[in-house]
């Protein structure tokens, strides 16, 4: 068994127009002084929370830089938690192998062991699948219930494709080859699987798995498995994350635990690290919009005011106090649930504390924002207290004119 991967790095993000995040707006930087919206502030507006000291607002700095406003970065961090998604709800993510330098390789000269191939060829729909070796050659069918890799969606017998592409003595296909198969049939089989429910922004994504060259030419083996598999943010350029439990039961919401950091590359979310690394965020909560929407979809701004205020509770639970995110110089950001996947039946948001970087994206931060932290290799300084408070723009508002004294 061997797999490939096909992958478009996601485009630099730009706040979306007119509140649609399909379509960035090129070259159009944030624009930061109070009472002047910023560009993409249509996406997700919502009221600003009274009473609490501001957390990370656009501004200019002295050195005439732009500072990137929430609803930016927000967009940033939407950009490359989702990837491109396309209009047939799928990523172009096909699970592939790794060599020794960490680059994505196809060695077609690779014998993958027999018992690999025997697990391989009798996995059916609904099993579930797992390895350790970086070119599972171990392997195994396990319970769904316990850890894994891939759950099987279909199985493809491409012996009785029409023509003669994939007969006896074909040539072994080609990585764009084989993502046109995965496009052709698991996308359909997984929403087939699902019900129709499969949630384009959630955590799962359609793969494939299919045999070895050595199987394929000397075994004759022509079944492909489609499958579904929990990704890392960064698409095909990170392996598959394990996941306990059948995807049927699982909400597909793409989300993680609190005391979870995102990386940081070129300013952008990456897969999670140790927070003692430099990473982009940390999650401090999970809201469940469940618990306060029933039916269909609930608009942007609705979602926007209850999220906002369970992230602001839950963020001060768990950072010890109000007056953190201040003090640290940090930001509290979370995302919102489209109606695609409210009506796959996701239903849960991470709320997560970074730092916006100059321009765009996010500055890198060391430590858990529980204890002593860096930004940008600095320690934070506490902006004064002045006695004033000037509500937080979060995600999608506009920043607001200064507050009388």
């Amino acid at each position: 068994m061997t797999s490939d991967d096909a992958h478009t790095p996601p485009p630099v993000p730009e706040p979306a127009r007119d509140g649609d995040p399909s379509r960035p707006a090129a070259g159009r930087p944030a624009r930061g002084s109070a009472g002047r919206r910023s560009p993409g502030g249509a996406f997700g507006r919502s009221k600003p929370r009274q009473g609490r000291p501001s957390a990370g607002s656009a501004e200019e700095t002295s050195g005439g830089k732009l500072r990137l406003s929430a609803p930016k970065l927000r967009w940033g961090l939407l950009a490359v938690a989702v990837g491109a998604v396309t209009a047939a709800m799928v990523t172009l993510f096909v699970t592939g192998f790794e060599n020794d330098s960490g680059l994505e390789a196809h060695n077609p000269a690779v014998a993958v062991p027999a018992g690999a191939e025997k697990t391989f060829g009798t996995a059916t729909r609904g099993d579930c699948l797992s390895w350790t070796a970086p070119d599972r050659s171990d392997l195994v069918e396990v319970d769904c219930a316990d850890k894994h890799l891939f759950e099987v969606t279909a199985d493809i017998d491409l012996s009785k494709y029409p023509g003669k592409e994939f007969g006896p003595g074909s040539r072994f296909p080609d990585s764009l080859r084989f993502t046109e198969l995965k496009e052709e049939h698991c996308v359909t089989a997984a929403q087939q699987y699902l019900g129709g429910k499969f949630d384009p922004r959630g955590r799962f994504v359609v793969g494939l798995m299919y045999p070895s060259p050595e199987g394929w030419a000397k075994s004759g083996d022509r079944k492909l498995r489609c499958g579904l598999q929990a990704a890392g943010l960064t698409g095909a350029a990170s392996a598959p994350l394990p996941t306990s439990g059948s995807v049927l039961d699982n909400d597909q919401s793409k989300v993680f635990a609190p005391g979870v950091c995102l990386g940081i590359n070129q300013n952008l979310p990456t897969d999670p690290v140790d927070c003692t690394q430099p990473h982009a965020v940390e999650i401090v909560a999970t809201v469940d919009l469940g618990a306060r929407f029933q039916g269909p979809p609930p608009p942007k701004e609705e979602q926007d005011k209850f999220v906002e205020g369970e992230c602001a509770r839950l963020s001060t639970e768990y950072l010890g106090g109000p007056d953190v995110l201040r003090n640290k110089t940090l930001t509290l950001f979370f995302d919102y649930i489209d109606a695609r996947s409210w009506l796959a039946g996701s239903r849960k948001l991470d709320c997560m504390v970074g730092k916006g970087a100059d321009r765009e994206g996010f500055a890198p931060i060391t430590g858990s924002a529980k204890g002593e932290i860096l930004i940008n290799g600095q320690a934070p300084v506490p902006p004064p207290s002045d006695g004033r408070y000037t509500p937080p723009p979060l995600p999608g508002a506009a920043p607001l004119p200064p507050q009388p004294r």
